[in-house]
């Protein structure tokens, strides 16, 4: 019981004393960059979908 409460403590005091926490400009400046990397990605992965799809119909219309 000891080691957890020594290791809850140690983590606490880490947190609060060692952590270098971001601002809210720079927490703001990169959601937004996470937000623009997210939808960037989600369109590559969309036309990539959409191009397969389209070629995977072309090839089956040949056996139909």
């Amino acid at each position: 019981m000891a080691k957890k409460q020594s290791y809850i403590k140690e983590s606490y005091e880490e947190l609060v004393k060692k952590v270098t926490w971001p601002t809210w400009s720079e927490l703001q400046n990169s959601s937004i960059i996470v937000a623009i990397a997210t939808i960037i990605i989600a369109l590559i992965i969309y036309l990539m979908d959409t191009v397969f799809s389209n070629v995977l119909s072309v090839f089956y219309s040949f056996f139909n």
